[in-house]
């Protein structure tokens, strides 16, 4: 019997997606909740998963744009499943001596079947030179033990004159263009972006955090951390719990427009901007005012990995009331970053880059952060937006305040 199988529906107000590819070749066998492709929409991208056992059959080719509910693909579950025969075969082949052509610089070479795994595996140092000198492995007979490629074996054949035309021109040896459509992903994001510009009262206020006491925390208790909870201690843990604190101060930061109303959040929903292979996306850490920092750690390196593979669904982006975005990663010094709807703003980290300070009349150099924090100015006035980043930078230089709400542990004690 053929099932079709249809696009499903990615979320509310979608209406179609694009194939981005195929995870099974036609005739392929698949077992129920394989995954067959992974579809692009707007806001994510999904994998279409098969609801019957059977043989496989595609129906559109990648790069489509395709409606939420129309046929894809069929699975014919009268295909019969291959026997595990097909394991044993290698083995008698290899029983037998055959001849192969394997491509030299100049001149083919004759290997036998039954040669050693190792033949052909360049060591760590002459794969190293072999990246750098673009040549391919199949340019060279390994004289190691087994066959294996030694560094002298790479540098005797660059000696004899060894040249590797690149498969692609070089940039700027031709005038060619090249165009690539856009993925409903980037076409999503570049209207957001545009219609934040154009209907908020977007502006940035900047501060600079010294960042010795992290680093010095960090450095002090790193391994420790990472040998009770798994994961590393980051930047990132830090900011995300000094924010949560200063919402609480300022909660029109953590507020929204919608419609006539200001919705004020009594929770902190922290996104975290996140440069996935496929575009911007920002995944939010729930309730993120009642995590520690291993937790919060945990949850944004779980966050990360789904992005990384394409993996992040609606569910993780959605809900947030404001975000952190870290262009340090990539060396920024100091940007504005836009506002991601319908949050009213967004704090932005920078690299962090030795710098002289004015200390008690003395001049010292100190690890230097600058902050930059984008706001709507609809509802949050500038005397909130300057003191929510002075309080976050407060509790960056002095992280016991974090376990105060944002006060010293002499102000608690006094009840002030």
């Amino acid at each position: 019997m053929i099932t079709e199988q249809k696009v499903p529906s990615p979320g509310e107000s979608i209406s179609e997606v694009v194939i981005a590819r195929w995870l099974k070749k036609d005739g392929d066998y698949v077992e129920k909740d394989d995954e067959l492709c992974e579809i692009d929409s707007d806001k994510a991208t999904l994998t279409v998963n098969a609801e019957d056992a059977g043989t496989f059959k595609a129906l559109a080719n990648e790069g489509d744009t395709v409606a939420v509910g129309s046929v894809i693909c069929t699975v014919d579950t009268d295909g019969v499943k291959p026997t595990g025969s097909a394991a044993a075969a290698p083995v008698k082949e290899a029983a037998k001596p055959e001849v192969k052509k394997v491509e030299k610089a100049a001149e083919p070479v004759v290997v036998s079947a039954t040669q050693s795994y190792a033949s052909g595996t360049p060591s760590p140092s002459a794969k190293k030179l072999m990246d750098e000198n673009s040549v391919p492995a199949s340019a060279i007979k390994g004289s190691g033990k087994d066959g294996r490629i030694t560094k002298n074996d790479v540098n005797s054949l660059l000696a004899n004159g060894f040249t590797h035309t690149p498969a692609t021109p070089a940039f700027g040896s031709t005038r060619d263009v090249e165009r690539n459509k856009m993925t409903p992903l980037r076409k999503k994001l570049a209207q957001r972006l545009v219609s934040v510009k154009n209907e908020t009262a977007m502006l940035t206020t900047f501060n600079e955090v010294d960042m010795s006491a992290i680093m010095d925390l960090r450095s002090k208790y790193k391994d420790k951390f990472k040998e009770k909870f798994g994961v590393n201690v980051g930047f990132m843990s830090f900011f995300t719990k000094a924010v949560t604190e200063a919402l609480q101060h300022f909660p029109a930061v953590n507020a929204m427009i919608d419609g006539d109303e200001i919705v004020y959040h009594k929770y902190c929903d922290i996104g975290i901007a996140v440069s996935a292979p496929k575009g911007l996306v920002v995944p939010v850490v729930r309730n993120a005012q009642a995590m520690s920092l291993a937790e919060i750690e945990g949850a944004i390196k779980g966050l990360a990995l789904k992005a990384r593979d394409n993996k992040i669904t609606l569910e993780d982006m959605s809900g947030g009331t404001f975000t952190i975005t870290n262009g340090g990663v990539f060396g920024s010094m100091m940007s504005t970053p836009i506002i991601n709807p319908p949050q009213s703003a967004i704090l932005g980290m920078h690299n962090v880059v030795e710098r002289p300070m004015a200390v008690n009349g003395q001049v010292v150099i100190r690890p230097i952060m600058y902050v930059a924090l984008s706001y709507d100015h609809r509802i949050i006035d500038g005397r909130e937006s300057v003191g929510f980043l002075v309080k976050v930078k407060e509790m960056l230089e002095n992280p016991s305040k974090m376990l105060f709400g944002g006060k010293e542990p002499g102000e608690v004690l006094l009840g002030l």
